[in-house]
């Protein structure tokens, strides 16, 4: 696994603010026999309004 980066924590933070949820911190990736690992995986709620 890699280090993270001066960055990390500022971008993670202001995903959380912007209702954003965090799903894995690193998030890994597997593909037959490479392993890789993304900074974050993360979902952010989406919301639909409609107007009559």
């Amino acid at each position: 696994m890699s280090a993270k980066d001066i960055y990390h924590n500022a971008v993670k933070s202001a995903l959380i603010k912007d209702s954003s949820t965090i799903t894995a911190d690193p998030y890994p990736i597997k593909y037959a026999e490479v392993k890789l690992f993304a900074d974050m995986a993360g979902e952010k709620p989406l919301s639909v309004s409609r107007e009559n």
